[in-house]
């Protein structure tokens, strides 16, 4: 029934948004423009989260910094979550930009976001990193 498929997709979101939170708490995620570039420019990062809602041009901007890295073609690109989502999951206001950073708590992000993406698109392989996922 269509109210099972919602209630399953809320509980996903809300898995990895939960997910995000304690990645968030353990200091694995950078938000904000500078600090994200700062993270792109040197930090070992396994995804880049964009809000939905993010405009074009800061989005570019940072896609400009991540095709610098020699391996900016393996990392995760998301715009699944608006900013109002990442603002709850990440407890601050105005997150637009997220970089993810390497470490086991955002390895269990992208495991719950991966199951997400699957349920909402039907995929039942594994995305490569380095695509945008929606």
């Amino acid at each position: 029934t269509p109210e099972l498929v919602d209630q399953t997709e809320r509980l996903l979101v809300r898995s990895a948004l939960d997910a995000l939170a304690i990645a968030g708490k353990s200091a694995l995620v950078a938000t904000g423009f500078a600090k994200v570039e700062a993270a792109i420019a040197g930090d070992p990062i396994v995804g880049l989260i964009h809000a939905s809602d993010a405009s074009a041009d800061g989005v570019s901007k940072l896609a400009g910094a991540l095709r610098r890295r020699p391996d900016g073609n393996q990392v995760t690109i998301i715009k699944a979550f608006t900013t109002a989502q990442l603002d709850l999951a990440l407890g601050r206001s105005n997150v637009v930009h997220a970089a993810l950073l390497a470490g086991p708590a955002n390895d269990t992000f992208m495991a719950r976001f991966t199951r997400l993406e699957r349920f909402r698109t039907g995929e039942t392989g594994q995305g490569g990193p380095g695509r945008d996922r929606n």
